[in-house]
């Protein structure tokens, strides 16, 4: 599977650019994982670290669902590999498989998605229990894309260990 990454627009309004740099950052982590196995994906860095690719898809499917759901949409739903909310089980791929791990991710995307379209403004805000703090939609687009760019250096390192691929 060949991930496409779209060309976020040099020109376009707040929104928009948001928007598609936001999808850019994630079709990035994407690409970082194409052709290789579950095995691969839970390769983890250095000991004691558990970071690993496939924990990488799993923390990020848990920062889309925070800050779009359970933030901007203030659903009350636990956190999806931790019911008791400890954001570190995500990073622990056990026998995960690219298949839970992306399935889970791309339901939370695109639930993303469809929360960003339905907001009538950037302006709209949520309150962010661990910050105490109400937060914009804008903030919490530029916050999960600066989430994903930095990950996404991680997973730079990580594919290149695995089999020497760099660049995106």
């Amino acid at each position: 599977m060949t991930t496409e990454r779209p060309r976020p627009p040099m020109r376009a309004d707040e929104r928009e650019t948001l928007r598609a740099y936001l999808d850019f950052h994630r079709a990035t982590l994407a690409m970082k994982c194409d052709g290789l196995s579950d095995e691969e994906l839970r390769s983890r860095s250095m000991p004691p670290s558990t970071l690993s690719l496939l924990g990488l898809v799993r923390h990020l499917a848990e920062v889309e669902r925070t800050w779009f759901r359970r933030v901007i949409n203030q659903e009350d739903i636990p956190l999806v590999w931790s019911p008791e909310g400890d954001y570190q089980a995500a990073y622990d791929p056990g026998r995960a498989t690219r298949a839970d791990a992306f399935d889970a991710w791309r339901t939370e995307v695109e639930h993303a998605r469809r929360i960003e379209r339905a907001a009538p403004s950037l302006d709209v805000t949520g309150h962010q229990p661990r910050w105490n703090a109400d937060v914009s939609l804008r903030v919490v687009m530029l916050h999960v894309t600066l989430e994903y760019a930095r990950h996404n250096g991680h997973a730079d390192l990580l594919r290149e260990g695995i089999d020497g691929v760099v660049g995106a």
